[in-house]
């Protein structure tokens, strides 16, 4: 079982900028794509951001121009640079990695346990 461990989240203001970190353990042979969903009560889980192992990202139509996918592949971490907040950013934020956990290997998808953010108004 791969963890991947989530931070950054908390409250902040409208128009504020955060930035969340997801790190993997070192023990794995390598990532493919590296996403952050989010998700708020009653609804699905969305897409805000990927980036794939050549370094290709999509973003939502939503935070496209205020957010920033990244990666550290040395780390094995990805990062979402938000700015520009807005009250409808509010929601937990899920990291997920598509891993491959040894050569020749299959490759799996994990998820963090999700970080809380809150943009006040």
């Amino acid at each position: 079982q791969v963890q991947l461990v989530e931070s950054g989240g908390g409250l902040v203001q409208a128009g504020g900028s955060l930035r969340l970190s997801c790190a993997a353990p070192g023990s794995i042979f390598s990532i493919n794509a590296m996403a952050w969903y989010r998700q708020t009560p009653g609804k699905q889980r969305e897409l805000v951001a990927v980036i794939r192992s050549g370094g290709s990202t999509n973003y939502a139509d939503s935070v496209k121009g205020r957010a920033t996918i990244s990666r550290d592949t040395a780390k094995n971490t990805v990062y979402l640079q938000m700015n520009s907040l807005k009250a409808e950013d509010t929601a937990v934020y899920y990291c997920n990695a598509d891993v491959q956990l040894r050569r020749g290997g299959p490759q799996y998808r994990y998820w963090g346990q999700g970080t809380q953010v809150t943009v006040s108004s």
